[in-house]
């Protein structure tokens, strides 16, 4: 599994880079990591496809633009990353790229070193796993459930008779320059060369069985409400030896009774008696990872900020970690007794009980918040 990387980082680029030099950045790394180049690499073919996505996005200048302003989370497809492409989408990009073909080696050397057979890749599967606040503030490992398509046993392929294993099917057309040929995916066996000769009972025509498989999921701390993780060949396998798809993984925050969640930090509504506020006192308040004891001083005002540096949420992206913001808010009680009132009343008057001779001037408590902050 694996969290999104920067994709100016992924094609060796700065932010101030033109389209030509990404385009060009871009040629360099998937020469690289082709799989025409690097045969069963899955290493390699996880650059290979990283590259291809950063490039979808900065190649486009409003989904670039987007992900400059607010990464991941806003560009491409609106699943909390970049647009998941499989090799197809990858392949097709080369017509700009590489001037045409499905792969860059065929202009290089002559032609595909997969001998004209399309490498099929299965479909992805997608999940949504809900977190606790506290899952996320300390990351956890999950076992989840996911029905996915495999290969069954007991199935047996033989070469496809219309492209004769090719995967490709040719036409010859004669036009006023002369002879032309164009190549197309053969339909009958979808570009793999080979189709089903035989299958057991409950396998689909394409040779595959749905099955359950419990899966260990581990989650960084600081992930995010629609962050989307990935679980590489963790999907549905692909008919015929192909390439697993992925397990695409979108994260649900579930909401915290107490706590709520401002990017890294955590704010709590704190309410006290305008008595501690007055004398001050010590209260408990809740933490990600149990409570902590705080003091409130003397004249605490209603609207104060108090904070506590480092008891947020970690950056994903980085080592920062934020801070926990109390919010205090002094509660007036809405009914009094006949002696709480007669008390309350002896107070009237006196200098101290009486507001700021400023308080109803313009910005005086936005003042007073820095003032304590």
């Amino acid at each position: 599994m694996s969290t999104k990387r920067d994709y100016y980082e992924i094609l060796g680029v700065g932010k101030s880079s033109t389209p030509e030099e990404i385009k060009k950045a871009y040629r360099k790394v998937a020469i690289q990591f082709h799989p025409d180049k690097n045969p069963d690499n899955k290493e390699a073919e996880e650059k290979f496809k990283e590259a291809a996505e950063a490039y979808e996005i900065l190649s486009d200048a409003d989904k670039r633009a987007k992900y400059d302003r607010f990464g991941h989370a806003r560009a491409g497809n609106g699943h909390g990353g970049g647009h998941e492409m499989n090799m197809e989408d990858i392949f097709s990009q080369f017509g700009d790229i590489f001037g045409g073909g499905g792969s860059p080696f065929e202009s290089f050397f002559g032609g595909s070193t997969r001998g004209g057979r399309r490498q099929r890749k299965g479909s992805n599967l997608r999940i949504k796993l809900k977190l606790s606040l506290e899952e996320i503030a300390n990351g956890v490992e999950k076992k989840i459930k996911v029905n996915r398509l495999v290969r069954a046993e007991g199935v047996t392929f033989k070469t496809c008779t219309t492209c004769q294993g090719s995967g490709q099917i040719r036409k010859v057309v004669n036009t006023m320059l002369g002879q032309m040929v164009s190549a197309s995916t053969c339909p009958a066996c979808d570009g793999s060369g080979q189709v089903i000769e035989k299958r057991p009972n409950g396998v689909d025509s394409s040779g595959l069985v749905s099955r359950e498989e419990v899966l260990s999921v581990k989650i960084p701390a600081g992930v995010a409400d629609g962050m989307q993780l990935s679980m590489s060949s963790k999907g549905n396998e692909a008919p015929g030896g192909g390439i697993a798809g992925d397990l695409l993984i979108l994260i649900e925050e579930q909401e915290d009774r107490f706590l709520k969640r401002d990017g890294n930090n955590l704010v709590y509504d704190l309410y006290i008696s305008f008595i501690d506020a007055a004398v001050g006192t010590s209260v408990e308040v809740p933490a990600i990872n149990g409570k902590v004891k705080i003091k409130i001083d003397p004249g605490t005002q209603s609207g104060k900020i108090l904070r506590l540096r480092g008891k947020g949420l970690k950056d994903i992206n980085g080592f920062e970690v934020g801070d926990e913001l109390i919010y205090v808010n002094v509660w007036t009680p809405k009914k009094l007794t006949p002696e709480e009132r007669v008390k309350l009343e002896s107070f009237r008057g006196s200098q101290n009980f009486e507001p700021h001779p400023d308080a109803n001037e313009k910005g005086f408590f936005e003042r007073m918040k820095e003032f304590f902050n």
